[in-house]
């Protein structure tokens, strides 16, 4: 099932978007929230008269670096030994359609296509064989990074957690099991042009591991997301530039870069 976040007519909802042809989507509206048991409304309006939002709010998202080795190597880096994490505020998700605000501080902003993991359930030392039963979904991301500041800074709260640094959606794609979830493809475009292309069976360390990692310090709350790292091909974004992040799958998350005003 996917499961989108909407607004209409100034309100805000969750609901299952069905149908195949894109422009023929609708949304059956959810009664309540996702994260527990839920029922369809019956009541469906087109995915057209909507506007997606961010399809959840977390309260954190934690993001996982040089994940793939081609990546890290083609930014000079060395390959980790152990997941290497750091923090995105939720004051830097956007969702579906918004917009990039290429911050003012930046002479270099690149994009990173990431496969996102969302968790659907209050948990903490989650064990490996237990991963799968704390995954609600899974969603794209678009890890936005100020590559010049990353690299001048030691700490990366600048660099990748500026407002707006990361776009997820469409929705979230419920119905992919952990073996589904660790073979799929990853391409980014930037105006039509690929820029990345790779499947998440290259990762270093795969879903399970990055869980079981981060769990084990912290308690992972429902709507949290985990970034799992970008393939190779890392490039810059300029103001005007269309980007489109498409997991096999799940769907596109597209986002345009203005200058910040």
């Amino acid at each position: 099932m996917r499961i989108a976040r909407f607004s209409i007519d100034g309100n805000v909802a969750f609901g299952a978007v069905e149908g195949d042809k894109p422009d023929e989507l609708v949304l059956d509206i959810i009664k309540g929230i996702p994260f527990t048991d839920f029922e369809l409304s019956g009541t469906k309006v087109p995915l057209s008269k909507v506007r997606l939002l961010p399809p959840v709010l977390p309260n954190k998202v934690v993001a996982f670096g040089r994940n793939y080795a081609e990546h890290a190597r083609e930014l000079g880096n060395e390959v980790p030994d152990a997941p290497f994490a750091f923090f995105k505020p939720s004051t830097s998700v956007i969702g579906p359609g918004d917009d990039i605000q290429y911050p003012s501080f930046t002479e270099e902003l690149h994009h990173e296509a990431e496969l996102a993991v969302v968790i659907g359930r209050m948990c903490r030392e989650v064990p490996r064989e237990r991963v799968k039963d704390v995954i609600f979904g899974f969603t794209c991301a678009n890890d936005i990074t100020a590559r010049d500041v990353q690299k001048r800074e030691k700490q990366w709260a600048r660099a990748k957690g500026f407002d707006t640094s990361c776009p997820l959606g469409p929705w979230v794609e419920t119905g992919l099991d952990l073996e589904a979830a660790s073979d799929l493809t990853v391409q980014l475009t930037v105006n039509g042009e690929q820029r990345q292309l790779g499947r998440t069976s290259e990762m270093i360390h795969s879903i399970e591991e990055l869980i079981v990692n981060i769990s084990e310090a912290m308690t992972l709350l429902p709507g949290d997301v985990i970034l799992t790292g970008t393939p190779a091909g890392v490039g810059p974004l300029n103001v005007g530039d269309e980007v489109a992040v498409t997991i096999e799958g799940i769907g596109t998350l597209t986002n345009k870069v203005v200058k910040r005003g």
